[in-house]
C-alpha cells in the first residue's frame, strides 16, 4: 500500500493536481479548526471551560490527569482541551483514549453505535525550494494538519484488564511537597503579601496573598485554591522575551491581554494535571468569558494557539522541575 501510495505521488505531476491536493488539505484542516473551535465556543456559552475539570485515571482515583494514548503517552496541546471537554459532556471517568484499529489490535471492539472524538496530528513537513523574494534556494516549512477518531476505553468492550494507575497521580495529599518542590526550582521570584494574585512584568516578580488567606470550600481544598491560582501565575511568568516571549498585552479587555489570560488559564489546567491538582476556577475569570468569546469567534485558529503557547510555556517549566526520586 505504502508503494502505490508513493508511486502516485511521483506520477502526479500536473499543476492543476497539486492546486488540488494542496486545496482539499487547506480544507480539512479549515474543518478541523471550525470544528473544536465551535465545540469550545458551545462549552463557553454555556458556562464551562473545558479545561476544568480534567477526569480522572480511575474512578477510586483522587489526582486529576491528562488524556493518555493507549500506550500511557500523554496527550498534548489541543487535543488535551478537545478530550477533556469530551469526557466532561459524556462522563467518562477513565483518561485512556484509543483508535478503532488500536482496540481491535487487543481483541476488543467499539460498542455498535458508540461515536468517536476527533483528535488532530500537526507536524511542518520541510520541504527544498526557492525563496520567493530573493530566489535563492531555501527549506520551506509546510504545516500539515491531520484528524483520526478516537474512543475513551468506556466505548470499548473486551479489552485486557487495565494496569494499576500512576503512581505520579496520588491523592494530592501526598504530593504538596513536589508542587512546592517544582515550583522553586523554576526560579521565580514569588513574593506573599497583599490580597491580589498577580504577576508584574516590570518588577518579574509573581504576587500572591499568603498562604493562611486560603481557605477551604465545599468543593476544594485551601491547597487546591492556592496551587493552582500560583500555577496560572507561573505561565504568566513565563511569557517575556528571555523565556517564551508572548505579548501581555495593556489593558483589560484588550485582544492579547484575552488571548494571554486564555494560554494562563490553559496552561494552568495542563500543569494542574501534570502535578495532580484539582484546577480551581479564580471567580475573577468568569469576567474573561465574553472576551474569549469574541477572540475565538474572530479567530478559528485561536484555540489551538493557545493551547500551543500554553503548552510550550508548560515545557518551559518543567524541565527546571528537580529530578523526582525513583
Amino acid at each position: 500500500m505504502a508503494t502505490n501510495r508513493s508511486h502516485r505521488a511521483k506520477s502526479s505531476r500536473h499543476p492543476r493536481a497539486a492546486s488540488i491536493s494542496k486545496s482539499s488539505t487547506a480544507n480539512l484542516r479549515a474543518e478541523v479548526y471550525q470544528r473544536v473551535t465551535d465545540k469550545i465556543i458551545r462549552d463557553l456559552e454555556q458556562g464551562t471551560r473545558s479545561w476544568i475539570k480534567p477526569w480522572t485515571q480511575s474512578s477510586g482515583q483522587a489526582a486529576p490527569a491528562r488524556p493518555l494514548r493507549h500506550d500511557g503517552t500523554p496527550y498534548r496541546g489541543v487535543n488535551v482541551l478537545i478530550l477533556w471537554s469530551e469526557a466532561i459532556t459524556h462522563g467518562y471517568s477513565s483518561a485512556t483514549w484509543m483508535t478503532y484499529h488500536q482496540a481491535r489490535a487487543l481483541g476488543a471492539q467499539v460498542r455498535k453505535g458508540e461515536q468517536g472524538a476527533t483528535v488532530v496530528y500537526a507536524k511542518a513537513i520541510e520541504r527544498a525550494g526557492n525563496d520567493p523574494v530573493t530566489g535563492e534556494e531555501a527549506i520551506q516549512r509546510i504545516p500539515l494538519l491531520r484528524a483520526y477518531t478516537v474512543f475513551n476505553i468506556e466505548q470499548i468492550e473486551g479489552l485486557p484488564a487495565q494496569p494499576a494507575p500512576d503512581p505520579a497521580h496520588e491523592p494530592m495529599s501526598t504530593r504538596i511537597d513536589s508542587v512546592d518542590a517544582f515550583i522553586t526550582a523554576t526560579t521565580a521570584r514569588i513574593v506573599h503579601k497583599g490580597n491580589r494574585a498577580c504577576y508584574l512584568p516590570s518588577a518579574d516578580r509573581i504576587e500572591m496573598p499568603p498562604y493562611r488567606h486560603f481557605i477551604d470550600t465545599p468543593t476544594s481544598s485551601a491547597a487546591e485554591r492556592y496551587y493552582s491560582t500560583l500555577l496560572h501565575e507561573l505561565i504568566h511568568w513565563t511569557s517575556p522575551k528571555h523565556r517564551c516571549d508572548r505579548d501581555l498585552g495593556k489593558l483589560f479587555g484588550d485582544n492579547a491581554y484575552a488571548r494571554e489570560e486564555l494560554v494562563a488559564e490553559i496552561g494552568a489546567a495542563f500543569l494542574c494535571a501534570d502535578l495532580g491538582i484539582a484546577l480551581e476556577p479564580r471567580p475573577d475569570h468568569a469576567c474573561y468569558l465574553a472576551s474569549w468569546l469574541a477572540v475565538l469567534k474572530s479567530d478559528k485558529r485561536a484555540i489551538f494557539t493557545a493551547a500551543g503557547l500554553a503548552q510550550k510555556a508548560v515545557d518551559w517549566l518543567v524541565p527546571k522541575s528537580p529530578p523526582t526520586s525513583s
